[in-house]
């Protein structure tokens, strides 16, 4: 698989990641064993980046990473983990001392002295702009317990904000084909300061993956059946924020412009590893088979016509209802 750099960072990453929320919660059970496979099987594919949180099965995404990472040293696996949602999503709960209690957990449960990435999960927007949230980030890494530091975000605004501090290394937010928002002015912004982005949810939560309609029902612990109103936190996470029948339509449209042999899943995961200004992209794997194939999406060649179509579909089924509010 081949490589790029993780903005500010200097680390050289494949630009096909994991995303590990699915290894935590909230997406229904899934066993240890199986998600050290999911791990493994990543790995041996190429994989090189792996995304976690502190508040993924409140720890259970870290630790079983931890236990991988015990077991193959030297694996060259950089591992970008999240915090700031173990607490009130209150602007004054971002210091120093809560920074320190949550990444010593963190290193804890990853079993490392300094943590490669930790990222803000997205925190209330005010954060974004506060002198004394930066100044902590930045004696973190005086002191070593973590390398770099990023944001996660919801909105192109906050993602704009935080690029333009000096210590940012990443931005990781929603870029898929229902959501086109990032390429207007995130993208570039980020390629012209020299930050990484990490694109998540690039499958629409599982809807560009063409295995979903009307009738599809989820488990009650799946955030796909019990966050469509957005009552668990932003809406946006899960279908990206889009009406349910409405991507089941989209994606089924996206299904029918990719020629015979090409799966919507891996059109889906090269269109975004296709846009400038992408360092990675994390899909999530509950099995090796699905892991091994969204690692192989990475070296797939975009079909023709595909970029011109993603944006045709958006304009004339998303644009109104999603653009404005992320």
């Amino acid at each position: 698989m081949d490589h790029r750099t993780l903005g500010r960072t200097g680390r050289t990453i494949s630009f096909v990641g994991l995303g590990t929320w699915q290894l935590g919660a909230d997406w229904g059970d899934v066993d240890e064993d199986a998600a050290l496979d999911v791990l493994r099987a990543s790995a041996d594919a190429g994989v090189t980046f792996f995304d976690t949180a502190d508040v993924y099965g409140d720890g259970r995404s870290e630790q079983v990473i931890g236990r991988f990472l015990a077991e193959n040293p030297g694996s060259g696996i950089t591992v970008a983990t999240k915090m700031g949602r173990r607490g009130p999503q209150e602007p004054g709960e971002f210091t120093l001392s809560n920074f320190r209690a949550w990444t010593d957990r963190s290193r804890k449960n990853l079993g490392v002295d300094t943590l490669d990435l930790v990222q803000l999960h997205c925190p209330p927007t005010p954060v974004f702009s506060s002198d004394e949230v930066y100044d902590a980030l930045d004696i973190l890494v005086a002191d070593g317990a973590i390398a770099a530091y990023g944001v996660s975000v919801e909105t192109c605004d906050e993602a704009l904000t935080a690029i333009a501090r000096p210590g940012t290394a990443t931005v990781q937010i929603i870029l898929n084909a229902f959501r086109l928002k990032p390429l207007d002015e995130v993208l570039p912004a980020a390629r012209e300061a020299g930050v990484g982005i990490i694109a998540r949810v690039p499958l629409a939560s599982g809807l560009l993956s063409g295995r979903y309609t009307t009738d599809t029902t989820f488990s009650p612990d799946d955030h796909r059946n019990y966050n469509r109103d957005g009552s668990a936190f932003d809406v946006g996470e899960t279908f990206s924020g889009v009406d349910y029948e409405a991507g089941v339509a989209a994606a089924q449209e996206f299904a029918a412009q990719l020629p015979e042999g090409v799966t919507p899943a891996a059109a889906a995961i090269a269109w975004v590893v296709a846009q400038p200004g992408v360092s990675t992209v994390i899909p999530g794997a509950r099995n090796r088979a699905q892991a091994e194939s969204n690692a192989a999406a990475g070296s797939l060649e975009l079909p023709a016509g595909l970029d011109a179509a993603v944006r045709d579909l958006y304009d004339r089924t998303f644009r109104a209802a999603i653009h404005p509010r992320w």
